[in-house]
């Protein structure tokens, strides 16, 4: 019975440890200061990794040269897509993004799959 209370302490702990919420991220010339809700640094990341984009609780979203880094609120990519993919990104908001490429508007998922395509005439 201590071996499954234990079980289900450790389970839960490090379920706790992925279950960080981006409150706010700082930055420097040189650094990226991830923030959780209690005001606690979740990481610190060097700039040189690009151009923050945006942030929700769950992502966010880094440009650098012809490519976006789409980060968890852990500080560790999750995924890489091209530039002449995405565009250029207008927002990050809960689990999504929105970009622009030309006279369309796509919703990106946290993932990096994209959600929808509209016109952006409408």
């Amino acid at each position: 019975m201590k071996k499954l209370l234990l079980s289900i302490v450790l389970l839960l702990s490090v379920a706790n440890l992925q279950a960080q919420s981006i409150s706010h991220i700082e930055t420097t010339k040189n650094w990226y200061y991830i923030y959780d809700q209690d005001g606690k640094k979740i990481k610190t990341l060097s700039s040189t990794i690009g151009e923050l984009q945006g942030f929700s609780a769950s992502f966010f979203v880094v440009k650098s040269s012809s490519w976006y880094y789409i980060y968890d609120a852990n500080g560790k990519k999750t995924k890489t897509l091209s530039e002449s993919t995405v565009g250029k990104v207008l927002s990050v908001s809960g689990e999504t993004f929105t970009s622009q490429v030309g006279s369309w508007i796509y919703t990106w998922s946290k993932e990096g799959k994209k959600i929808s395509t509209r016109s952006a005439h409408q």
